[in-house]
């Protein structure tokens, strides 16, 4: 718990659970949650005490952890296709590698401009694709690939011998067994390393 004089000073270092104030005398600002007419920090960091308003803040020394959010463009991994929809495995956010597994879905209608038959004509298990997040509910993301044309699938894997699917005149093509398939494939497929 803090001293009378450290809840009088800003920049004193709090920890989540310390005590900051009463609401008599403070009004609860970000970083802090009242519980019983006490003020407490809600986050690790420092205190802002605003003598003026009469307000006392906490600002987060830690960076909060990355997540998607909507209108983020995300890579992940195909878990499962089916009929509708497919399951993705979100491990990237922008350029950035997150350190906890998203679970995103996309289903047909969001995956590509033109009308498509099949999920399996999109994507397929094991392929990495590039989407942007349209929206979250509970901690679900829902995606699409159909908004832009660098969206799609990155890189595909044949669903005979597994090896890489080349992109070769509007086709994809297995080097090793010659097998056609298809996919929504964005505009940089087979670039960049993931």
């Amino acid at each position: 718990m803090l001293s009378q004089q450290a809840k009088r000073k800003s920049g004193a270092f709090v920890s989540p659970g310390d005590r900051l104030g009463v609401i008599e005398e403070f009004s609860p600002g970000p970083g802090t949650y009242v519980e019983q007419g006490i003020i407490y920090a809600k986050a690790t960091g420092r205190t802002l005490i605003d003598l003026l308003n009469k307000q006392v803040s906490v600002y987060p020394i830690i960076r909060s952890a990355s997540s998607p959010k909507v209108g983020s463009i995300v890579v992940g991994q195909v878990q499962q296709a089916q009929n509708q929809n497919a399951t993705v495995r979100i491990f990237k956010i922008g350029e950035k590698i997150l350190s906890g597994p998203f679970s995103g879905v996309l289903h047909i209608s969001d995956s590509s401009p033109v009308y498509v038959d099949s999920m399996f004509d999109v994507c397929k298990a094991g392929d990495i694709l590039r989407a942007k997040v349209v929206s979250e509910t509970n901690r679900m993301y829902h995606l699409s690939t159909a908004v832009d044309r660098n969206l799609g699938v990155v890189f595909a894997f044949c669903s005979n011998c597994g090896d890489t699917l080349q992109w070769r005149r509007s086709r994809m093509r297995c080097p090793s067994c010659g097998r056609i398939e298809n996919r929504k494939v964005a505009s940089d497929y087979g670039k960049g390393e993931f």
